[in-house]
């Protein structure tokens, strides 16, 4: 079983992916399935912000992608040049919601492998659609 520790490190690595050259945030996602595969997705922006997607929804959108639909938990990492608290937008919350169990589905919203807070989809998206 991937450990949370793990997952945040997956998730610091695909940081150093992320294509943000109008913000300067650079943010890093690490998705378990409940099979254990782990899906990783940075963001990506465009100069017409509309067209920019989060490191979550990459990671959400490369596992359905591929056929996968049941998922357990997902890292964050987000900065500029150091890691700060980063939590997923409400776009990103909302995809979240179409595919993962509200109590059991775990958001962990990391600085690195030792600084972290876990929190369920519930507490982040109470009343969602």
């Amino acid at each position: 079983m991937t450990g949370d520790a793990e997952l945040i490190r997956i998730a610091r690595e695909a940081r150093e992916y992320a294509y943000s050259p109008y913000s300067g945030f650079r943010v890093g996602a690490a998705l378990l399935c409940a099979d254990g595969t782990i899906y990783k997705g940075c963001n990506i922006e465009n100069r017409a912000y509309g067209p920019t997607n989060c490191a979550e929804r990459t990671a959400f959108f490369k596992a359905v992608s591929e056929g996968k639909k049941e998922f357990a938990a997902i890292a964050i990492v987000g900065g500029g040049e150091e890691p700060v608290w980063c939590y997923p937008c409400g776009v990103c919350r909302q995809v979240m919601a179409e595919f993962c169990e509200p109590d059991s589905f775990q958001i962990i919203c990391a600085r690195s492998e030792r600084e972290y807070k876990v929190y369920t989809l519930e507490e982040l998206l109470p009343e969602m659609f």
